[in-house]
């Protein structure tokens, strides 16, 4: 027999929490966050760095979700499936989303090596100050939504947001 590691084993599974409804001052909190943090970032680009980190997290709900709105957005399938192998497959993207990929897989990874001097010198010299601000906080915030979409068990297609 095969078992997930993943889940643990019981009669009844307890419910998960409902989040948004459970702590809804966290919730417009992390919202909030979300919203601040695109400010004056390329949707596409956001989108790139949320579907990266999703797909470092294994949170299908939050990969679903982001590949869809890319879709709306204008994005190709190409580029779509390219993410998740950006590194071997660098043609389909610019610099600056090379840069804000590296830099997506270092903070996202974190506990591994920190966020390397020259993946940061990298991202350092395609986005100034500001925007670089902004992708750090995008990427925190993604990896956030990423936790709670997995801790409270959403399901990709079946929930809303």
């Amino acid at each position: 027999m095969t078992t997930n590691p993943s889940t643990h084993t019981s009669e009844v599974a307890a419910p998960r929490p409902q989040f948004a409804k459970s702590a809804p001052k966290a919730f417009r909190a992390l919202v909030a966050l979300d919203a601040a943090a695109r400010e004056g970032l390329d949707l596409a680009l956001v989108e790139l760095v949320q579907i990266r980190a999703s797909h470092l997290n294994h949170c299908a709900y939050c990969l679903h979700l982001h590949t869809g709105d890319a879709r709306k957005a204008g994005e190709s399938e190409d580029r779509l499936h390219m993410v998740a192998v950006w590194r071997e497959a660098r043609h389909f993207f610019t610099e600056r989303e090379q840069a804000a990929l590296a830099l997506t897989d270092a903070v996202t990874l974190v506990a591994g090596a920190g966020v390397p001097d020259d993946v940061h010198a990298e991202a350092a010299a395609c986005f100034d100050e500001r925007e670089l601000s902004q992708l750090l906080a995008l990427i925190c915030t993604i990896n956030t939504w990423n936790r709670v979409a997995l801790a409270t068990g959403k399901v990709a297609g079946t929930d809303e947001r």
